[in-house]
């Protein structure tokens, strides 16, 4: 049996937060973070200054802006459903979030089937 459900969503709070950014970031895009400095947050960039690799897999667009995930990762999340939430904090040294007192999250759901 193969799930309808998207491979990535937001909240409300995360859609929000999106739309304040982008009042001064038009074009931007997500990459899941795979570790490192930023740990494993969804890290938010002006579209021209990330370059998406070749080995990236799209997940699908929250609010119309596209989010991307290393092949590596997404092996390892490809049975997940990922939502991007928004909590209090400070975001991603490199993220849009960063400086706004509130960041985005990954939190996760497994799928019941593995969709395509």
């Amino acid at each position: 049996m193969i799930t309808d459900q998207p491979r990535v969503t937001a909240t409300d709070r995360a859609i929000a937060l999106i739309e304040e950014i982008r009042r001064d970031h038009p074009d931007i895009l997500f990459h899941q973070s795979g570790g490192c400095c930023d740990g494993s947050s969804p890290m938010c960039y002006p579209a021209g200054d990330f370059v998406v690799g070749d080995h990236d897999v799209k997940l699908g667009e929250i609010a119309g802006i596209p989010v991307y995930i290393s092949a590596t990762q997404f092996e390892a999340w490809k049975h997940t459903q990922l939502i991007i939430d928004v909590v209090p904090g400070r975001g991603g040294m490199f993220s849009l979030d960063n400086g706004r007192e509130k960041r985005f999250l990954t939190r996760s759901c497994l799928f019941a089937s593995t969709p395509d």
